[in-house]
């Protein structure tokens, strides 16, 4: 049995044990990226093509499907909180695109990169901060509203912030289009994530329209024609605007489906609540495996040739976003859970946003090898850094500790 066959054993004994047992089950889902990366590795041509099928191409809907996923989290309450308490978001998210592209580009030059694997590290280090900072926040009994709201904020401004920053950082390497990077971040980013925000709605409002069966078919009805008139319709006259056809359409189509399930939960007086919370961190689990499996599959040669010392500057890149994030908010003045939710922020990348600009935007696996080394390696550390902090309570303000 070769080493990379051990591996996927190991790593698929590991992720079951985690998901088993209730203890281990924060690692549980860094444990299968583990195992997907292990598999692509050792399994490469299965995770390429199938016949005459590119599963390349299943990168952009599946990342679209994740970031609906994520809007269905988000209120606009999120982002409203941000403007009654504006100091530590612009904090946080000052930080976070500032600290990490400097820090990227810094690791890559001196680690002597390929050209093509350091724009992905610089991509990293620029994209907005990631959902999976959420769920570490939890964990560590940190600040999850405001958690939610800087990733909300910072989501909402990356068509601006992230092509800029690779514009500026990344130029001179490789040829960055502003406007392309910036249209590629509507379709993939924030269409679904503003879909998900009237799924949202629909699922979780408490007026009575989105309870009354005939207003939720009504809606299932309009954005199902609306999706095929979209798809139909020749876009070409509307230029470079035309690439961000994709993203309304599946986030037409992902409302639709909500309306529906909707309509089914409540004729049948079921919790959809508890639907949507067990469903879509799965679909969103299970989108991430299978883009990090392709983009791994696709670009092992390259991997095997600089994936240890990726794997170092993940370490070191991630290391300094908590340390300058939770630094950051303490020169603020801000209280400490506050800062240790800024930590997080900061430290915790949109790994499939990267992941996703790479293969479209760039159009280069190598571009995506360190969004799939920094996701699975942040989902660690984050988990580690959580589960130490939830034993090191933060003190309120009295001096007592805060454990909720």
């Amino acid at each position: 049995m070769t080493p990379l066959a051990i591996s996927v054993f190991l790593s698929v004994l590991a992720a079951t044990l985690c998901t088993a047992l209730p203890r281990l089950r924060g690692f549980a889902f860094s444990a299968w990226i583990v195992f997907a990366f292990a598999a692509a590795m050792q399994y490469p041509s299965a995770f390429g093509t199938w016949g005459t099928f590119n599963l390349a191409v299943l990168i952009v809907p599946l990342i679209q499907i994740i970031m609906f996923g994520m809007g269905t989290t988000l209120t606009v309450e999120d982002f409203a909180r941000a403007f009654r308490n504006p100091k530590p978001v612009l904090i946080g998210i000052g930080a976070q695109f500032l600290i990490m592209p400097i820090v990227g580009w810094l690791l890559a030059s001196a680690m002597k990169l390929e050209p093509e694997v350091m724009v992905g590290v610089i991509l990293i280090g620029s994209v907005s901060g990631g959902v999976a900072s959420n769920l570490m926040v939890f964990l560590a009994g940190g600040n999850v509203a405001l958690s939610v709201t800087m990733t909300a904020c910072s989501t909402l401004i990356s068509p601006l912030m992230t092509p800029l920053l690779m514009k500026l950082l990344a130029g001179a390497i490789v040829p960055i289009s502003f406007i392309g990077m910036m249209l590629s971040i509507l379709n993939m980013i924030i269409a679904p994530i503003l879909a998900g925000l009237i799924a949202h709605e629909i699922l979780y409002g408490n007026r009575s329209w989105n309870r009354k069966p005939l207003t939720l078919i009504a809606i299932a009805f309009t954005t199902s024609l609306l999706s095929v008139v979209i798809a139909l319709t020749d876009l070409s006259s509307l230029g470079k605007i035309a690439v961000i056809r994709p993203g309304l359409i599946v986030g037409l189509v992902l409302i639709a489906l909500i309306a529906l399930v909707k309509l089914i939960v409540t004729r049948r007086a079921l919790d959809d609540r508890d639907w949507i919370g067990r469903i879509l961190p799965f679909v969103s689990m299970v989108g991430i495996w299978i883009v990090i499996t392709i983009i791994t599959a696709r670009s092992r040669d390259t991997l095997i040739a600089v994936g240890g010392v990726l794997i170092i500057v993940a370490i070191i890149h991630n290391a300094i976003g908590y340390m300058l994030g939770y630094w950051s908010g303490r020169a603020a003045r801000l209280d400490e859970k506050t800062c240790r939710t800024i930590a997080f922020e900061v430290g915790m990348q949109n790994g499939g946003m990267a992941a996703g600009l790479a293969m479209d935007a760039l159009k280069s696996s190598a571009a995506a090898l360190a969004p799939a080394i920094f996701g699975p390696w942040m989902n660690i550390s984050g988990s580690i850094l959580a589960s130490w902090w939830k034993k090191h309570p933060a003190e309120t303000d009295d001096g007592t500790c805060d454990n909720q």
